[in-house]
C-alpha cells in the first residue's frame, strides 16, 4: 500500500493541481500520435506520483486511527484519486490505437487503464459516492465485533480464539456473530458500490469491473480466467486428499452429531474464521508418532522471550542474510507493530510504501505466535520488493503481477524450516525432527498452503459473478455458500438466507482487494522456492531446504525484484526460475510424500462431498 504529504497541506496540494482539466487535455482534434501518447503518459505519471504521497499518508492515518474525521479525509482524498485515475484511464483509451506505438508504450497505456480497482463513472458526484461507500465498508469491518460466551470480542481476538477453542458451540457462536454483525449490514452498500463501479468499468471499455481486474495479467481477460482454472485442476487432487483425511479426523474428534463422516466440513471447525487455512487444528489431525514435530514455533518464541518487535527483527534478519540492506530506522519509528490500546485500527496485516523511496512500514496487531511469525516474513517480503523497484518509473512501481508481490514473502517463509530455526537460535539442534517426522512437517504445511487454494480462487470467482451479473443481488448469499461448498467442500454451521452477507465478513471483500493474487502466490511461492533451493545446491528433501544466508540466491532474487512491473510477468518469472509459465507442479513435488501417505490413510473412506 502507498501514501503522501501532511493532512494540513492536502487542500493546497490538490488545489494546485486541476487534475481533471490537466488530464483530459488533447493536443489536437486529429487522430493522436505516438508522440501525443508519450506526452500524455509523462503528464499522467507526474500527476499520479504527486498525489500518491498525500493519499498514502491519509490512508495510513485512517487505518491506524479510525475516527469520523479520518474516515471523511480518506473518502475525500480517495475520491480525488479515483476521479484522476478515471480521467487518465479514459484518456489512455483514446491513445490505445494511435499509429506507431511501441510495445512498451502500449503496455504503459494499459497499466493506466487498469490501475483502478473500483472505477467511478464520470457522472457528477459518482467518485465521491463510490469512495464514501468503500470507506464506510472498510471502517465497518475495522470496528466489527462478534461475541464469545455472550461478551463482545473484536475480529483479531476472534481469529486467535478460533485457532485454539475446541468447543463446537463456542466456535459456532463466534462464527455466526461475526458474520451476522459485520457482514450482513454491508449488503446494501456493497450492491450500490458494484453498480457504480460497473458503470465506471464500462466507460473504460470493459464489460464489467471483474473483466477489468482480469485484464492486468499481460493476457486477455478470458485467457486469464482459463489459466486459473488450469492451475486449480493441477492441484485439486491434492486438496481433495487433504479434505478427506481432515474430515475423518474431525469426525473422530467431535462425533457424527457435529461433523459427519461424509459430505462437506463444518466451516467453524477448521481453526480459522473463514476456513481458509487449517493449520491451527493440526493437533486434531496430527497422526500419532509421525505427527509429533518435536517443537512448536509459538512455544519456542515464548520460551526465548520474543516480543512482537523481536519477531520483526528476526524477519529482517532473514532478508539481511541474503544480502539485502537492513530496514531504515523510519520503519521502526513509524510502523504499527502492535495494536494500540487507545483507538480503533484496522488489524489486518499489510505492508506500506508511503513515498515510493524508503518510507516502508508494516501495519499489524502482532501476537507472539507461530502464525504471526510467518506473517511478518510475508509482509516484509512486500517491503523489500517495494524498495528493490523504487528506481523504476511510477507505472512500474509494482510487482511483475500482484501474485508475485504476495509470493515473495511466502516463499521466504517456506524457508522457516527446523534448519533455519536452529541457525537463529530458536530451536535446540538436538530437537530437530528426524526424517520419520517428515509426514508431520508436510501435513502441518499443507493444512495452510494446500487448504487455502480453493478459498484463494473462489473469492474472486464470486466477485466476477457479482460484477458480470450472473450472481444477482437477490442471490449473493446463496452463490457464496454454493461456491464455498463446490470449491472448499465446507458449509456454514447454521443455515444462511438472503438477509445475510457472509462475504462481508472477509476483509478483502469490503476492502475491495482483488484476491486471485493470493491463489497465484500460493503456487508461485513453490516455483520460487524450488528455484532458490536449486540455486543453493540443496540436495535433501525439498521441504527441508533453507536458503537462509545464501547471498547468491539473494543476488538473483534482487535482480527479479528490481524489475518491478517494467516487463511482462513471464519475463520476471523466467529471470529467477528459468520458466515462463506458472505451474502447480512444484507444489505437487513439495508435497508428493504427503499425498502418497494421505491416499493410504483415506483407503476405504468415501472421499468427496
Amino acid at each position: 500500500m502507498k501514501i503522501l504529504l501532511s493532512v494540513a497541506a492536502l487542500a493546497v496540494a490538490l488545489a494546485a493541481q486541476p487534475l481533471a482539466a490537466q488530464s483530459t487535455a488533447q493536443t489536437s482534434a486529429s487522430t493522436p500520435s505516438a508522440a501525443d501518447a508519450e506526452a500524455f503518459l509523462a503528464r499522467a505519471e507526474a500527476a499520479m506520483a504527486a498525489h500518491d504521497l498525500t493519499q498514502n499518508r491519509v490512508d495510513w492515518i485512517n487505518s491506524t486511527y479510525i475516527t469520523d474525521d479520518s474516515d471523511a479525509l480518506a473518502a475525500e482524498v480517495g475520491a480525488k484519486r479515483t476521479a484522476m485515475n478515471v480521467d487518465f484511464a479514459l484518456e489512455a483509451a483514446k491513445y490505445a490505437n494511435a499509429p506507431g506505438l511501441s510495445a512498451e508504450t502500449q503496455r504503459r497505456l494499459n497499466l493506466v487503464r487498469t490501475k483502478l480497482v473500483l472505477p467511478a463513472p464520470t457522472a457528477p458526484g459518482a467518485a465521491q459516492q463510490l469512495n464514501d461507500i468503500s470507506t464506510r465498508l472498510q471502517s465497518a469491518y475495522g470496528k466489527g465485533k462478534g461475541t464469545l460466551r455472550g461478551q463482545p470480542i473484536n475480529g483479531s481476538d476472534i481469529e486467535a480464539e478460533m485457532g485454539t477453542d475446541r468447543n463446537p458451540d463456542e466456535l459456532k457462536e463466534m462464527w455466526v456473530s461475526w458474520h451476522d454483525n459485520v457482514g450482513a449490514p454491508m449488503r446494501a452498500d456493497y450492491a450500490r458500490m458494484v453498480g457504480i463501479a460497473n458503470a465506471g468499468a464500462k466507460e473504460l471499455g470493459y464489460a464489467d469491473t471483474g473483466a477489468m481486474w482480469r485484464s492486468k495479467y499481460d493476457m486477455p481477460a478470458d485467457d486469464f480466467a482459463k489459466l486459473t482454472d488450469k492451475l486449480w485442476s493441477e492441484v485439486k487432487p491434492l486438496y481433495d486428499d487433504l479434505h478427506c483425511y481432515t474430515r475423518s479426523k474431525l469426525n473422530e474428534k467431535y462425533g457424527d452429531a457435529v461433523q459427519s463422516k461424509t459430505g462437506p466440513i463444518r466451516a467453524d471447525l477448521l481453526g480459522n474464521m473463514w476456513a481458509q487455512e487449517w493449520g491451527n487444528i493440526y493437533d486434531i489431525v496430527a497422526p500419532k508418532g509421525a505427527g509429533d514435530l518435536g517443537y512448536d514455533t509459538t512455544e519456542l518464541l515464548t520460551a526465548k522471550g520474543y516480543d512482537p518487535v523481536k519477531m520483526v527483527k528476526a524477519g529482517e534478519g532473514f532478508y539481511s542474510s541474503l544480502g539485502f540492506t537492513p530496514l531504515p530506522q523510519t520503519f521502526w519509528d513509524r510502523s504499527q507493530i502492535v495494536k494500540p490500546r487507545d483507538r480503533e485500527v484496522v488489524c489486518h496485516a499489510s505492508a506500506w510504501d508511503l513515498d515510493n523511496k524508503d518510507d516502508i512500514r508494516i501495519k499489524m496487531c502482532t501476537k507472539v505466535n507461530g502464525d504471526d511469525f510467518v506473517t511478518i516474513h510475508h509482509e516484509l517480503g512486500h517491503n523489500y520488493y517495494q524498495r528493490a523497484y523504487n528506481k523504476q518509473a511510477f507505472l512500474y512501481l509494482d510487482g511483475a503481477n500482484d501474485g508475485f508481490h504476495e509470493a515473495i514473502g511466502d516463499f521466504v517463509a517456506l524457508s522457516i524450516t527446523p534448519d533455519y530455526l536452529v541457525k537463529i537460535g530458536l530451536l535446540d539442534p538436538a530437537k530437530v525432527p528426524s526424517a520419520d517426522k517428515d509426514i508431520g512437517l508436510l501435513l502441518r504445511q499443507a493444512m495452510d498452503k494446500v487448504a487455502f487454494l480453493p478459498f484463494g480462487l473462489l473469492i474472486d470467482k464470486w466477485r466476477w459473478g457479482v460484477f458480470d451479473g450472473s450472481i444477482p443481488e437477490s442471490g449473493y448469499q446463496k452463490a457464496w455458500t454454493d461456491l464455498r461448498r463446490e470449491y472448499q467442500g465446507i458449509v456454514p454451521p447454521v443455515e444462511r438466507d438472503e438477509t445475510r452477507f457472509d462475504p462481508g465478513g472477509k476483509y478483502h471483500i469490503p476492502g475491495n482487494t482483488p484476491y486471485t493474487r493470493y491463489f497465484l502466490a500460493r503456487l508461485l511461492q513453490f516455483q520460487f522456492y524450488q528455484a532458490a533451493c536449486k540455486q543453493a545446491g540443496w540436495k535433501g528433501p525439498l521441504h527441508r531446504c533453507s536458503f537462509y544466508g545464501d547471498k547468491k540466491v539473494g543476488e538473483k532474487l534482487n535482480a527479479m525484484l528490481e524489475m518491478g512491473a517494467s516487463k511482462p510477468w513471464p519475463d520476471a518469472l523466467q529471470a529467477f526460475t528459468g520458466s515462463r509459465e506458472m505451474s502447480g507442479k512444484p507444489m505437487l513435488a513439495y508435497f508428493a510424500p504427503l499425498q502418497k501417505w494421505l491416499k493410504t490413510q483415506n483407503k476405504g473412506k468415501q472421499c468427496g462431498w
